[in-house]
């Protein structure tokens, strides 16, 4: 009480994900899930039913919303809601979200001419709205909880120009890496550099952390990473690291890279499922963090089962500082919040 009148002691940020992608201790694992907004939850659906997917991303109000929805269910992190693919519209590289289909590129990269049309831009020409969405999650979430940003890696961005959208066998992807390996670097080189400032850029708007997808790396041998991939990756994490905040280097089906990609960068490395958790981050260095690396369709089997997954997960861990508690990919679209709920409170618990 000061002067007779009473005042309220600010609660701390919960910061234990900080702490831990900084491999300090902390009282609980903490716990957060890639696409923890998004198409799971009546709240994301409701706003669906009104709004596309890219007006959700370029309304800064709408997102705010999104990115705050999964909140109430207890994690330790919020991350920005928007879509890797943003950067290649104001880079020159139209798509859209076709229903049923998912990203849909209008005229995909073929020849060297229209590498060289991409522009290299800056954030603020034709992203300014993600910046924006970032001051204002920021504002929503001042002494609660820390913000992830994050951006697509150059091998997953260039993965979607050349083929078009998804792809199962990414033959084009290889078949320019391959045969045109001018003409890739320079697609590379463009992307890696958009990535770059997009998440610099990121960070001083406000985010806590910045995580880096590379969803579609695992389609490569370790050689091909090294030699296509891994320059430009490092391009953009070593110097991102520089800015002062936790660096999350992530991608999937990536057993046979740990290492390479550990040399390329990131204050924490994923781990996906298909990599025993021990063994992972034995191989990683112990002198970096760990996320992962839960397969997301557990959450689709009875709780006491996706309960004991967890604790495999827990147990491999072994306490060791520097462990964030997340899955292998992002969450899929029909899964029950109720298991997502008894989850993150049994990580919590332990």
């Amino acid at each position: 009480m000061i002067r007779g009148q009473w005042y309220i002691v600010p609660t701390p940020m919960n910061d234990r994900f900080l702490r831990a992608l900084r491999r300090e201790k902390t009282d609980v694992t903490p716990v957060w899930f890639m696409r923890q907004a998004g198409r799971y939850m009546p709240e994301y659906r409701a706003l669906r039913l009104k709004h596309t997917l890219l007006e959700l991303c370029k309304t800064p109000e709408l997102a705010t919303q999104v990115t705050l929805q999964p909140l109430r269910l207890g994690v330790d992190a919020a991350i920005l809601f928007a879509d890797i693919l943003l950067p290649l519209e104001p880079m020159g590289a139209s798509f859209e979200f076709a229903k049923g289909e998912g990203p849909v590129i209008h005229e995909p990269i073929t020849n060297r001419a229209q590498i060289d049309k991409l522009r290299v831009i800056d954030p603020e020409e034709g992203l300014g709205y993600v910046l924006a969405a970032i001051k204002s999650i920021k504002k929503e979430l001042t002494g609660k909880l820390p913000l992830i940003g994050f951006a697509g890696a150059p091998f997953t961005l260039a993965s979607y120009l050349i083929e078009g959208g998804k792809s199962a066998h990414f033959a084009k992807t290889k078949r320019l890496m391959y045969a045109e390996p001018d003409a890739w670097n320079a697609l590379m080189g463009k992307l890696a550099e958009v990535v770059r400032k997009y998440l610099r850029a990121q960070i001083a708007a406000g985010a806590d952390c910045v995580q880096l997808f590379d969803s579609w790396v695992g389609q490569l041998s370790p050689d091909d990473y090294r030699d296509y991939v891994q320059p430009h990756v490092a391009h953009i994490l070593k110097d991102v690291e520089k800015a002062g905040v936790p660096v999350i280097h992530f991608g999937t089906g990536t057993q046979a890279l740990l290492e390479l990609q550990r040399d390329a960068g990131g204050t924490a490395i994923g781990l996906d499922w298909r990599t025993p958790f021990a063994e992972g981050w034995k191989r990683i260095g112990y002198d970096r963090a760990v996320q992962g690396n839960m397969d997301p369709t557990v959450l689709f089997a009875p709780v006491e089962i996706a309960k004991q997954h967890a604790k495999r997960v827990l147990d491999a861990a072994g306490k060791r500082p520097g462990h964030v508690f997340n899955l292998g990919h992002g969450i899929l679209p029909e899964t029950p919040v109720e298991t997502v709920q008894a989850v993150i409170d049994f990580v919590h618990e332990q």
